[in-house]
Formats: structure tokens, sequence, C-alpha cells
């Protein structure tokens, strides 16, 4: 279980930046959700943020955003990270997708992955670096933190994914065409909703609180179908 923030994007040779909030949220059974928004030129470092209104980004606002399964390999000094895609809000033909870096620890503790894939801007594949920076996934009460994925599946054009992991919930939804995604994070009032976009039905805030939910389990949210396909509660220790 992961809660990763990138810190910057690097195509070679060009200078190292970060033009987006990019948060990666990974339950226990390596499920994630990916979600990229591009960031305004006066936001502050920490946005979006609960302190302050829900962010609600237009289509053209959202970077990528992505939600599949993650592993990992042991490679001499690093590790060798799979990503495959199962929702990708950049293409419905998700068969076979993934991406793939070489994850080297730095001696401040983040990640420098590194690695070659298609650069948007270009339209061409690019040597490229990313730093990501893990962030401490908490428990809300007690020492057990609580993870849940839920998933909705009607073919390429019709998937749902929302993955809870402590303290952030992300969900990513393919529906008639179109794509929606929310980022949800705990903070001083309780659970906010910190970004959204499109209009489709993610059942984010239902996983957030209910107790009643367990593996398996199938529930109807707007209209869809969405199963309980990974819960668990971890302690803080064994992370």
């Amino acid at each position: 279980m992961s809660i990763s923030l990138r810190e910057y994007i690097r195509w070679l040779p060009d200078d190292a930046t970060e033009p987006t909030s990019t948060i990666v949220v990974t339950s226990p059974g390596s499920h994630f959700v990916d979600i990229r928004a591009l960031r305004p030129a006066s936001a502050p470092t920490d946005w979006p943020s609960p302190s302050a209104e829900t962010v609600q980004l237009t289509p053209d606002q959202l970077d990528w955003a992505i939600a599949g399964t993650s592993s990992y390999e042991r490679a001499g000094n690093h590790t060798r990270g799979r990503w495959a895609h199962w929702i990708d809000s950049r293409t419905t033909d998700t068969d076979g997708v993934a991406d793939e870096g070489d994850n080297h620890t730095q001696p401040d503790g983040t990640t420098l992955e590194k690695g070659v894939m298609l650069n948007p801007a270009t339209g061409k594949e690019t040597e490229y670096e990313e730093l990501w920076r893990d962030v401490q996934v908490l428990p809300l009460s007690g020492d057990k933190i609580r993870s849940v994925v839920v998933q909705m599946d009607k073919g390429n054009d019709t998937r749902g994914s929302v993955v809870l992991a402590g303290q952030y919930c992300q969900g990513l939804l393919r529906k008639a065409g179109a794509i929606s995604v929310e980022r949800w994070q705990f903070g001083q009032c309780g659970w906010e909703k910190v970004l959204g976009m499109g209009t489709g039905s993610l059942p984010c805030h239902q996983i957030l609180s209910a107790s009643d939910l367990s593996q398996g389990q199938t529930f109807d949210f707007g209209g869809d179908d969405w199963k309980v396909v990974e819960m668990s509660f971890v302690s803080s220790s064994d992370l």
C-alpha cells in the first residue's frame, strides 16, 4: 500500500519541471489509480488542498489518468516497475498497454524513475525521469489503515475503478466516451473532495464511511454494478 507524489518529470535533455499535481494511490494488492491534473500557474505548492474549495477540472486540465495494476522485480541495484493500464484517459484500447521504468532509490528516500515513453508534446518516444516521494499512509483511527478497491466493468469503453488507501482515495471512470475523476483527502475537517472532473458517478464518498462492505460484494451505484475486489486493514507498523 502506498501514496506516491511526483516531484517532477524531465524529458531528456530538457530541464525538470512539474506542471501537474500527480498522485498515485496503490492498494496492498497493487491496484492503483493515478491522476495527473495540470497545475494553474498561480497555484500554491499544496494545490489542490482539503482546506480549499473542490477544484473542478475541465477536460483540458486533465493531463492523464490511469487505473490498473503494478508489479516490481529486482534488477541489480534497482527495481524494474511495470504499470498495466486497465483504464486510460487517453485511449479505450488498453489491452496489453503498460508503462515500464527503472526505479532508483535516492539518498533522501525519494525514488528516481527512468525509462522511455511517448512525450505528448512531441509525439515521439523520449527518455524521461520522474522523481517520486512516498507520502506516509496514515490510519484514520487506531493503528489499522483501511484500504478498499471497487471496480465496474462492462468492457473497454465502460469501466471504473476506485482505490482507497489511508487518507487518500482516487477514482477514474470511463463511460459513454466520457472521463470522470475524483480525488478525496482526509484533512482537519474530515473527508473532502479536493479534485473532480466529469459528470459520471464514482462511488468514492460511499466507500469512505461504509462499514458494511465485504470483499466480493456487489452494489448498485449510478445505475451500474460495482464490485469490491479488494478490502484490507493493515497495521501501520507493517508498512
